[in-house]
């Protein structure tokens, strides 16, 4: 006898941390494209925005939340109760910008925080964390936390040289060893191979970890239009150089290992993971 849909497990949630060593390399219109162009594909894709003081998604895309993350940091209101409808159905939960206290979070908040999203409602397959640019302890926590780091750079000697920090930094404090590298804003294919090399060349000298390519995203006007619109190039422009990068990119990211246990000191969603691994254990029995 099958099982019906309200009875089947749900998917073990892929956490993906986008994250940069410096600002201004489009990194939070990667987080929005990416998590949109994967909704489209069929994922059900919530998109966080854990650049806790100084958020934007919610600026992007012409939304206007009454409530963010502050408030369910000191209690106010739940998880559940500030989430957003976003493009293609992308859940939006919204940071908060301006905020001091939310960048400078203490590791007791940062792991309640956390925790808090194990309440979450409704099933997702895939979370995008659109972390702080740089070492901050906030953005960190939420890349130790997930369990992909897409790293965002590109061609400016600034970027190369802050993504190496980054990956330094996170290989230190975390033990990972796997981070994936986005090239943005290239003028060819050839440009993105070569700034991926170099940063490669480096953490092959002196780091022990693993680079994968995950592609590059071309520098398009598109874009630029789409930011100035409030919305993402994926819906707006969806036949523009740009759009279809991140439908690829989409494509890849899907075919990345799926959890099957908490792999990071406080797992995101950490109940939520591991209950969907045990729930399809259970179904089999």
């Amino acid at each position: 006898m099958g099982i019906s849909t309200s009875e089947r497990p749900p998917r073990p949630t892929r956490v993906i941390a986008v994250t940069s060593g410096k600002g201004g390399v489009g990194k939070s219109t990667v987080s929005i494209n990416l998590a949109i162009a994967m909704a489209k594909a069929g994922s059900r894709v919530t998109l966080l925005d854990a650049d806790l003081g100084l958020a934007n998604i919610d600026v992007l895309l012409g939304l206007s939340p009454t409530r963010t993350l502050s408030d369910v940091l000191s209690g106010d209101c739940s998880l559940n109760e500030i989430l957003m409808q976003g493009p293609a159905g992308v859940r939006i939960v919204p940071g908060a910008s301006g905020v001091q206290h939310m960048a400078d979070l203490g590791e007791a908040e940062r792991v309640g925080l956390m925790r808090a999203f194990s309440d979450l409602e409704g099933e997702m397959d895939v979370m995008i964390v659109d972390t702080a640019a740089g070492i901050s302890a906030n953005a960190l926590q939420f890349c130790e936390a997930s369990q992909e780091v897409l790293v965002v750079v590109c061609n400016n000697p600034a970027s190369i040289t802050d993504a190496y920090a980054t990956i330094k930094v996170l290989n230190q404090r975390t033990r990972r060893t796997r981070f994936r590298v986005l090239v943005n804003m290239i003028q060819a294919e050839a440009e993105g191979r070569e700034i991926y090399r170099r940063l490669l060349v480096a953490t092959d000298r002196f780091l022990e970890v693993a680079l994968d390519y995950a592609g590059a995203i071309p520098y398009d006007r598109c874009v630029t239009q789409a930011v100035r619109r409030r919305a993402s190039v994926v819906a707006t422009y969806p036949a523009s150089p740009a759009a279809m990068a991140f439908d690829r990119l989409a494509a890849v990211a899907e075919k990345w290992p799926k959890p099957q246990a908490a792999s990071g000191h406080f797992e995101f969603f950490l109940e939520r993971i591991i209950q969907a691994e045990v729930m399809g254990r259970h179904a089999l029995v």
